[in-house]
């Protein structure tokens, strides 16, 4: 990359910061003054133990909960200047959730599942079901997209979530343990799958306790009592 070129930050916090319970003898201190920059189409990972904070920072940098101090600037957008609709409307559009547990709806089709997001876009509804097919075919499950979750292996659900996840073209894909609930072999799909987003321009964010998992990402993060530190590049 040259030096001329300008790589737009998606992921920018300074001096963030979260307690819960503040002033009352139950205060938690969950984040610290935490400063952090993620590009587009980088694949970094955030990785630390349970009460690390590292569920916490992935709360704040989803837009599900918010700082008690410092600021959180998403793909441009000072968070702190919307109102709650406003918010809605940003995880919509910019941010794409890729959960452990799948988080599919068990009545619905493969094909369902992945076009739910564009109702609450208002995406007419010839429209949404042609947009989730080839969303099931660039994660490589065209052939299943009339079965139910429950005819799905762990890893064909977990592929459907992350087609869900694109469907609005998000520039982040948050993704919170997604190989969890897999085999390793599993597991290693769907790792390869977000590499393979990030070369077309995804910013990949994946949170895991795991040290082989996190290994995958270009850049490692490592949370501990609620302070951000680099590793480096991964090997």
């Amino acid at each position: 990359m040259s030096a001329t070129t300008t790589v737009a930050a998606v992921i920018r916090t300074h001096a963030l910061g979260k307690i819960y319970s503040p002033g009352s003898e139950a205060e938690v201190v969950a984040l610290k003054d935490v400063e952090l920059r993620i590009d587009r189409g980088d694949f970094v990972a955030i990785m630390g133990p349970s009460g690390s904070g590292k569920s916490t920072l992935m709360n704040l940098i989803g837009c599900l909960d918010t700082p008690t101090s410092g600021q959180y600037e998403c793909d441009g957008v000072d968070v702190s200047t919307l109102d709650a609709e406003e918010l809605a409307v940003l995880r919509r559009d910019k941010i794409g959730f890729v959960f452990q547990g799948f988080n599919l709806l068990p009545r619905m089709s493969a094909l369902e599942n992945v076009a739910m997001p564009l109702g609450y876009a208002q995406v007419p509804p010839a429209e949404r079901l042609r947009l989730a097919q080839e969303a099931l075919v660039a994660v490589g499950l065209a052939d299943r997209a009339g079965h139910r979750p429950s005819e799905l292996s762990g890893g064909q659900q977990q592929r459907v979530a992350i087609a869900r996840a694109l469907i609005n073209k998000p520039p982040i894909i948050l993704a919170d343990e997604p190989t969890g609930a897999l085999d390793s072999k599993t597991g290693e799909e769907i790792l390869a799958l977000f590499k393979r987003l990030r070369d077309e321009d995804h910013t990949v964010v994946l949170i895991t306790h795991d040290a082989e998992v996190a290994a995958h990402a270009d850049r490692i993060y490592v949370m501990h009592d609620g302070e951000l530190h680099v590793q480096g590049a991964a090997a």
